[in-house]
Order: C-alpha cells, then sequence, then structure tokens
C-alpha cells in the first residue's frame, strides 16, 4: 500500500480488469509455491526490517499537520508520509538475522532518528513514538488533516461507502466506555505502530506464520502503550480495537459468514496456516472485495495486483510477497501487533524478543500449532491486547496461565531462539534484559501512563509533555518515575 496512485475514480469496467488479474497472479503464485516445494532443502537465512509511525506535535503536545513541508525539508528516503498530516512514517534497511545486526539496526535506526528530531526541532516541533497520541482529539481525526495522497483519498473512498450510512462507529469500553461516530477513514490514525519484518524460506514459512500468531498474546502485553484515547482509559494497547472497528464494514458481513471471523479488514485470522502461505493469497482472492482497482502493466510474475490487494487486508500477521534486486520473489512475514514506542531501547528489544520466540517456536521438534488450538491463540491476543500484564490467557499445554509467568517462559525460549540464529551474545544479553525488566517491573508504556494520570491526574497535555521528556532521555520505560 506504500506506492502512490493516479486516480481514485473507478468503473466496474476497472474493477472487472482487476479482479481478472487478481485470479491470474494467484494462479501463478500457486505455482511458485509448488516449485519452491521441489527444491531441495537449504540453511535458512533470514532477513529483517521495521517501520516506525510517529508524531509531529507542537510545543503544546497537540499533534500539528505538517508532514509534507516536514518530510521536504528532511529529504531522507528511509522517511515517508503516512495517513494522516501529522503522522510520518521510518524506515530501515534490510539486515540479515545474524551476529550483531540488532545493534547495527538499532544504531542505524538511531541515526535516522536523531535527524528527524533535529529537523523537527529547526521547524518548532517535536517527534513523538507512542502507540496513541493523549492529545489528539476527534476535531484533528478530520478529512482536512489526510495526507495529501491519492492513494490516501482512494481510500478513504472506497472504505466509506462500505460503511452503513457513510459512518464509523467507534465504541470501545475499558475502565471507561468510549463511543463516537467518524465519517472519515482517518480515525485510523490515531493508532501507530512498530512494524517487524521477517523474511523467511517458503519451505518454513507456514511454521513461522503460526508461530508469530502464537507470540502475538505475549507481545502486546509486554509492549502495550496506547492506555488512551480522546482522554478515556480503554484498553492496555488500545490501537488494537481502534484499528479493527475502522476497517468492520457492514458491507463485507458476508466475510464473517464464511470465515467465522469479524467482518473487518483489520483481524487475527481465523486458523493457523495449514501448509502455506498461499493459503493466505487465496483468501484475499476469493473473499476479500477489491478496494483499489487500479490498472497496472507490469509483468504478472511481479505479482503487482496481488501485492496491491494484500495491502488492502491488514491482518495482525500479514503474509507479504516482495522482491529481491534480481526480482527473485521472497516471502516476509509483518508483524504488526507492537505499538510505537516508548524509546528506542524498548522498541528494539521488543524486535528481539519477537525474533527469539517466533524462531523458538517455528523449530519446536513439536509444533506448538498441534497444541493450541487457534481460538485460544486468538483469545490470548484479544485479552493481551485488553488487560496487559494481568490477561490471563491458555498456553501450549492449554495450560491456564496469568500473563507474567507465561512471560517468563516465553523470555526463556526468545533467549534460546536468539542463540540458535547465531545472535551476538551481548546483543542477547542487552535486550533481552530490558524485556526481563519490564516484566520485573511490571512497568510497560501503558501501565506507565496510568500510573502518571493516577498521580497528577488526566491532564493529557501534561502526560504527553512528561512522556516525550523521559523518550528524549531515551532509558528503558521500566526505569521511568512518574
Amino acid at each position: 500500500m506504500g506506492q502512490e496512485i493516479s486516480t481514485s475514480h473507478f468503473s466496474e469496467a476497472d474493477f472487472a480488469a482487476f479482479r481478472d488479474r487478481l485470479h491470474r497472479e494467484t494462479a501463478l503464485l500457486q505455482t511458485w509455491f509448488e516449485a519452491q516445494s521441489d527444491q531441495p532443502p537449504k540453511s535458512p537465512q533470514f532477513t529483517i526490517g521495521f517501520e516506525l509511525e510517529a508524531w509531529l506535535v507542537d510545543r503544546d503536545c497537540n499533534p500539528i499537520p505538517a508532514n509534507q513541508s516536514y518530510l521536504d525539508a528532511l529529504n531522507d528516503p528511509l522517511v515517508g508520509p503516512e495517513l494522516a498530516k501529522f503522522n510520518i512514517e521510518l524506515n530501515t534497511t534490510p539486515q540479515f538475522l545474524a551476529g550483531k545486526c540488532l545493534q547495527r539496526v538499532h544504531t542505524e535506526f538511531e541515526r535516522t532518528w536523531k535527524h528527524c528530531c533535529q529537523i523537527a526541532r529547526q521547524r518548532q516541533t517535536e517527534l513523538i513514538a507512542i502507540g496513541i497520541l493523549p492529545t489528539v482529539t476527534p476535531a484533528h481525526l478530520t478529512l482536512a488533516n489526510m495526507s495529501e495522497m491519492v492513494r490516501y483519498r482512494a481510500l478513504n473512498d472506497r472504505v466509506m461507502s462500505c460503511h452503513e450510512g457513510g459512518k464509523i462507529n467507534l465504541e470501545i469500553a475499558g475502565a471507561d466506555c468510549w463511543q463516537s461516530f467518524h465519517t472519515d477513514l482517518i480515525v485510523e490514525a490515531a493508532a501507530t505502530s512498530f512494524q517487524i519484518h521477517l523474511q523467511v524460506p517458503p519451505a518454513s514459512a507456514a511454521r513461522y506464520f503460526n508461530a508469530a500468531c502464537i507470540a502475538s498474546a505475549p507481545l502486546v502485553a509486554i509492549s502495550a502503550n496506547a492506555p488512551y484515547l480522546f482522554g478515556c482509559d480503554l484498553w492496555h494497547e488500545t490501537r488494537i480495537p481502534v484499528f479493527e472497528q475502522v476497517m468492520a464494514a457492514p458491507g463485507l458481513a458476508h466475510i464473517a459468514d464464511t470465515l467465522e471471523a469479524p467482518a473487518s479488514r483489520v483481524n487475527f485470522g481465523h486458523r493457523y496456516v495449514r501448509s502455506s502461505l498461499l493459503e493466505c493469497f487465496e483468501e484475499n482472492c476469493d473473499r476479500y472485495p477489491v478496494l483499489l482497482p487500479i490498472q497496472l502493466d507490469d509483468d504478472p510474475a511481479t505479482f503487482s495486483h496481488l501485492r496491491l490487494h494484500n495491502g488492502t487486508i491488514w491482518r495482525w500477521n500479514r503474509p507479504l510477497i516482495g522482491s529481491d534486486p534480481d526480482g527473485t520473489p521472497h516471502l516476509r512475514i509483518e508483524h504488526r501487533v507492537i505499538p510505537a514506542g516508548p524509546t528506542n531501547a524498548d522498541t528494539f528489544a521488543n524486535a528481539a524478543f519477537f525474533f527469539g520466540l517466533t524462531h523458538a517456536l517455528a523449530t519446536a521438534p513439536v509444533p506448538p500449532e498441534t497444541l493450541l488450538p487457534y481460538d485460544s491463540v486468538r483469545a490470548n491476543f484479544y485479552a493481551a491486547a485488553r488487560y496487559g500484564l494481568d490477561a490471563k490467557i491458555v498456553w501450549l499445554a492449554q495450560t491456564p496461565l496469568a500473563m507474567p509467568e507465561l512471560l517468563a517462559t516465553a523470555i526463556s525460549l526468545a533467549d534460546r531462539g536468539l542463540q540458535a540464529l547465531d545472535i551476538d551474545p551481548g546483543d542477547r544479553q542487552t535486550y533481552l534484559d530490558i524485556i526481563r525488566h519490564r516484566l520485573q517491573s511490571g512497568q510497560t508504556g501503558a501501565m506507565w501512563q496510568r500510573a502518571y494520570v493516577a498521580k497528577h491526574g488526566p491532564d493529557m497535555q501534561a502526560l504527553t509533555a512528561a512522556y516525550l521528556a523521559r523518550q528524549i532521555e531515551g532509558h528503558p520505560v521500566h526505569t521511568w518515575t512518574v
């Protein structure tokens, strides 16, 4: 979905032509998967990459809709616009998952981040990474503040046409309750995340995809950083229901009937992958209506229509088709459950935890997906998003566990997984120790925000300013005071 498009007006002929190309490319992808299964096994080589969504705010910590002029001044190919004019996205270059890769990518990202902050301050603004900005209000989330890109306008028109009455009903219950109606897709911009990309060999991609799903509950619990929306105390990770409800268009209700899952283009899925990630792309083709029927002249072997369609379906663990520099297709898993922030140290600790835990689960002698029903995996995810470290979940032996007990086990698994990946021992300790200390302290970003409000009162500007000051200092969130 990162590519720009040329028009937002489509005819029935456009939809028919796109569907035809989508079916042809999906059939071609099946042929590619079959050819991969005939290849002799190779030693797996994993490649990683990251995307971080951040906010531009003024000196009062309110969002400032100025991303295009800011990006023009920044002039960095690794940084681009997001849906709202007050959001940007920072990217990293691909790295092989081995040795000191985590330290290298962290160092590269720090350089990009510091440059972004420097340019922001020259413009009397600040950059902040947080799951939901506490100072954002419904008045900020209007079409006037949508980034000036055709693809966003087209996506807004198409998604809103699927909502009954052209309105999104946002209704979330937590410690407080919030209900509102919105007439623009931009309400989704309230939720900002840290997205992890893991390139995996086709032969083992199903195991890694299933492992990423299983790992999602502990990851979202330990990284939670979005308790407040419009001044209301809701879930530990309120991003999850916000994004799902924005895309829960009644016009797609047939998907719920057939898949026993919410009628949303943002969802956790309904079952494990059985044999290959082709199953997800076939499901995309068969069950999700086309939103953006852009006609592309690319060779079908580039899967451009298939990739564009997949970019309008936001699974929390999303399979991606990419291409190597020589044009050879590859498979990636995009892990989307982690929020932005609180600091870069926390961010890359979350990444290390994900890589280690996912690898350990994916290479376990007994596949964990044979030990834990998918319904439990999905229930675990939503319980973790709602209750954070207080969640009660079911683990591999279908044994009920408190989240801290599960996390202690998961951190040990992640350590073994990173060791098996030949990650530098110093990096293993550095990053997983941040996760260990966060667990021991019980202080995630969400818990710190709530503790601050409990002590100082529900002043969202004061909360955001205190959060930003600590983020600038750069120490992991488990060390933050209130």
